[in-house]
């Protein structure tokens, strides 16, 4: 049996019972146990759509605000998931039209070595991550999004296709397109980064490293 598949299963029939409350209700305590599933990854979602941690935060909140304004236009029959995601994402585009430009994307650091690395291989890997912050953020926005939800929040393919209301041949074309682009700008960018000049190393600097 897989267990993983169905207790996902359970899990999001669990998200579509709790809606159907706060729909019927106005339940509060399902709104707040909503919020607990869903805060962190819709935090990440935005965090990286818009580059700010703070305009992240904001529109977290606003994404939830809406849920709970809107709760009449859920439609019981849909994912509640795809629903959110997608609320998000317009809130991350609306931003975006507002600010006349689109923010850098920022990555998560994780807690998952365990074994915290001595500084140069911490300056290599930041180095990386700045490299692909740059990359993806030279990217459209419709691709970005693809690409934030297929690569950091493990959505399939067919769930994505859901949440931008896109054919799915449509959402793997644009990944694909999304990946080339990253590959090319990531060797220009190295390219740039290997042109620079390094900066002096002081003695003191040695020291630490």
């Amino acid at each position: 049996m897989n267990w993983p598949r169905l207790l996902g299963s359970r899990e999001a029939n669990a998200d579509e019972q709790l809606m159907r409350r706060l729909r019927l209700t106005g339940d509060h305590a399902a709104f707040a146990e909503l919020m607990t599933r869903w805060e962190p990854r819709i935090r990440r979602l935005c965090y990286r759509m818009t580059g700010d941690e703070h305009r992240g935060e904001d529109l977290t909140q606003e994404t939830f605000s809406r849920v709970f304004m809107n709760r009449q236009q859920f439609d019981p029959s849909r994912k509640f998931s795809t629903w959110l995601w997608r609320i998000a994402l317009n809130l991350c585009y609306e931003e975006a039209r507002r600010a006349g430009r689109r923010g850098a994307l920022r990555d998560e650091e994780g807690d998952e070595a365990a074994i915290d690395p001595g500084p140069l291989e911490r300056a290599l890997q930041s180095e990386r991550v700045e490299l692909l912050r740059r990359a993806v953020l030279a990217l459209p926005e419709s691709h970005r999004a693809i690409v934030t939800l297929r690569e950091y929040e493990q959505l399939k393919f067919r769930e994505i296709a859901e949440v931008l209301d896109l054919p799915e041949g449509t959402v793997k074309w644009r990944m694909t397109e999304a990946l080339n682009e990253l590959n090319e700008r990531l060797k220009s960018l190295n390219d740039e980064v290997r042109e620079t000049p390094p900066k002096p190393v002081l003695p003191k600097e040695r020291l630490l490293l």
